[in-house]
């Protein structure tokens, strides 16, 4: 494997909300697995893959930055290899996941996606949503104001109004989901999977895990659970994934939120390899293609 040279990318701090730690141990896990099976990888920062032309077909990546993505979507246009891909990480943006989830049937909270200048009380009394998160739409959340919890519509039509003041033009609301909070992470074509309660490990980006709180440890199918998000994954073009889940009081499972490579915090020394055998399988279907 001497020959494979890959270029590897590291997330931008900014889209590191409290992990950039966890984000860059993940990354570094993986590279260091794969120069263990005789790849070469060039490490990048996020700046210098902007800036600069890069010379390996293969580019590992956990960019987030809207011109780095740009980037990754020219150069995967142009025949190189992009793990994720920049347009799957460009599908994990609020407004598109949402559409995306739920225009190919995947479990996904009833939401209405809209402009944030806009009245929306009525809409939420008629759709008889109560308690509703808000989400920035256009992009990943950076702040902890980009996810916001709203008791009722007037709360929600008051965020909605600040978030338009902040600059963000669309949202995407989603129904209260009651039940228990999970958080999941796996990898395309893989059985490997992995999930906790992040409320009872006390694992936290923003602390929202507090609005569901403790879990109660309701019963659900995991290899359903598995099977969704492996669909989820292909259909989102993400091969590198994680999220959240709802798990309701029949056991009804739900996705609230999918990720593009995540920082696998609780399970990166078990996951890492894993990563590393995703990328290595894609590179050797990726060389078939090109023969």
């Amino acid at each position: 494997m001497a020959d494979i040279k890959i270029a590897g990318v590291m997330r931008a701090g900014a889209y590191s909300p409290n992990h950039i730690g966890n984000d860059a141990a993940i990354f570094n896990a993986v590279t260091d697995q794969l120069r263990k099976r005789g790849c070469e990888v060039r490490v990048y920062s996020e700046e210098q893959f902007r800036n600069q032309d890069i010379e390996e077909d293969i580019i590992l990546n956990m960019c987030r930055e809207q011109q780095s993505i740009e980037k990754l979507e020219r150069l995967e246009d142009e025949g190189k290899l992009v793990i994720n891909s920049g347009y799957g990480i460009e599908n994990c943006t609020r407004e598109r996941m949402t559409r995306i989830l739920l225009g190919n049937g995947i479990p996904y909270p009833d939401s209405l996606i809209v402009n944030t200048n806009e009245d929306v009380r009525a809409q939420l009394e008629e759709k008889g949503f109560s308690k509703v998160w808000i989400k920035r739409g256009d992009f990943h959340a950076m702040h902890k104001e980009d996810v916001s919890y709203c008791r009722h519509p007037q709360e929600a039509q008051e965020v909605l109004h600040e978030y338009f003041y902040r600059g963000i033009r669309r949202a995407v609301i989603n129904i209260h989901l009651v039940g228990d909070l999970i958080k999941f992470y796996g990898v395309q074509g893989q059985d490997w999977f992995y999930w906790f309660y992040p409320f009872d490990e006390g694992h936290s980006k923003y602390g929202h895990e507090a609005v569901n709180g403790k879990s109660q440890g309701i019963k659900f199918d995991m290899e359903a659970l598995k099977e969704t998000c492996q669909k989820a994954s292909e259909i989102m073009d993400v091969k590198i994934f994680g999220g959240d889940c709802i798990v309701a009081e029949d056991g009804t499972v739900r996705i609230i939120d999918f990720n593009d490579w995540p920082s696998f915090a609780p399970c990166r020394v078990e996951a890492a390899p894993h990563l590393a055998k995703c990328a290595l399988q894609s590179i050797k279907s990726w060389r078939k293609r090109n023969k």
